[in-house]
């Protein structure tokens, strides 16, 4: 088998990779695997580097069987009859790559995306989730503080490496804001584990309502804490995994106290918002800065603020909750929204080595398998056609 890692070619451009050079160099002894990477100015990981691992570099993809890239890859670029793997984002029928899905089926491409590889138990083997809410946290803490002057922070892209990061925490007086974070799984976790390097003390939700503490908090809710039933009895989990049209939005109390939020939760489109723009507006509505790292963009959304997608060049907007509109950030009447959709490339080398350390161990063996549940689970389009886990797609992908 022969791979290729392409030069990502979305504008903004991404730096990371799936595959280091250090990964490259091992994982190419295999005699059944030959590597070549695409030459790009613009990557984390220099192509000197690759160059020095002993991975040829090659601006022709043609021969290769496989082509990993990260982010959508634009429409002229894609060769047909390929197998490629990146993140389509095209699961949830997002209008922005509805021609993406469209392109990749006429010029019959397996398209592999790393969103949907899953166990059999429906887990993912892969992800840069755990980095986007890494980021995401610094990003909110980085917010308030422009918005309010009582701290200097760095940018978490101006930093080598997380280290450098934590380091640079121990110097940081924080002041007792309450940092509400939704989610448990990788973005969730990863934001935690950021506010606890920062020295921000983790609180129960109870207390975090009810308590007003002289230094900066946080608490971490897992869904009960934030959907329901309209019904007001026991919340069943599976139901609402099943069936989440069906639950309300309990997450009211958190809006009275909070001063920012961190929203790492996956957000199923069934599933109601955290809160409406009517609400909103209200005189008891608290949060002031916003770090979506969800970035569903509104009107389906679960933060109804999140009316684009920021860059990291340009990480923050204002929202006008009387408007319902774009406007300048930091204003006393404005909800300061971060929501950079690519978070982990303000840690590119970091999220890159950690990301091909999982393509290496749960999806590389895969490939040559003669049959593979795994992959077949995550093949979005194959020959023309949706793949079998796919069948919803439909409607969108004939536009």
């Amino acid at each position: 088998m022969k791979i290729g890692i392409i030069r990502e070619g979305k504008n903004p451009p991404d730096s990371r990779v799936p595959l280091t050079p250090e990964q490259c160099q091992t994982i190419q002894k295999d005699p059944n695997l030959e590597l070549i990477v695409e030459p790009s100015p613009g990557r984390c990981y220099h192509d000197y580097e690759y160059l020095s691992a002993d991975v040829k570099l090659d601006s022709d993809m043609a021969s290769c069987d496989v082509l990993m890239g990260v982010k959508e890859i634009p429409i002229e670029q894609l060769i047909p009859n390929k197998t490629y793997c990146f993140f389509s984002h095209t699961i949830k029928k997002q209008t922005h790559n509805q021609k993406l899905l469209q392109a990749i089926l006429q010029k019959n491409i397996r398209l592999i995306d790393y969103e949907v590889l899953t166990n059999e138990k429906g887990r993912r083997l892969i992800a840069f989730g755990k980095f986007a809410g890494m980021v995401g946290a610094h990003n909110a803490l980085y917010t308030y503080s422009q918005r309010t002057g009582t701290f200097q922070m760095k940018r978490m892209k101006d930093h080598k490496d997380y280290a450098e990061a934590i380091k640079n925490y121990r110097n940081i007086k924080f002041p007792p804001v309450k940092i509400v974070l939704t989610g448990t799984g990788r973005v969730g976790n990863g934001a935690a584990e950021v506010l606890q390097d920062m020295g921000i003390q983790k609180v129960e939700p109870e207390d975090f309502i009810k308590n007003t503490y002289p230094h900066a908090v946080f608490t971490q809710l897992r869904v009960a804490y934030y959907y329901g039933s309209p019904a007001g009895f026991a919340f069943p989990p599976e139901e609402f995994y099943t069936h989440p049209e069906k639950f309300v939005s309990v997450f009211h109390p958190f809006t009275r106290v909070s001063d920012i939020m961190i929203n790492g939760i996956y957000w199923d489109n069934r599933a109601p918002a955290f809160f409406t723009k009517e609400e909103m507006r209200q005189g008891d509505f608290k949060i002031k800065v916003i770090a979506d790292v969800t970035c569903d963009i509104a009107p389906v959304a679960s933060i109804p603020s999140t009316l684009r997608a920021s860059t990291i060049a340009n990480p923050i907007f204002g929202y006008d909750p009387i408007s319902e509109s774009e406007t300048q950030a930091h204003q006393d009447h404005v909800v300061d929204m971060m929501t950079v959709d690519n978070l982990p490339n303000e840690l590119p080398r970091d999220a890159s080595k950690a990301f091909g350390e999982q393509f290496i161990e749960h999806i590389l063996p895969e490939f040559f398998k003669a049959e593979s549940d795994i992959l077949d689970r995550a093949t979005i389009a194959r020959d023309g056609v949706l793949g079998e886990c796919f069948g919803y797609l439909e409607d969108y992908a004939l536009g």
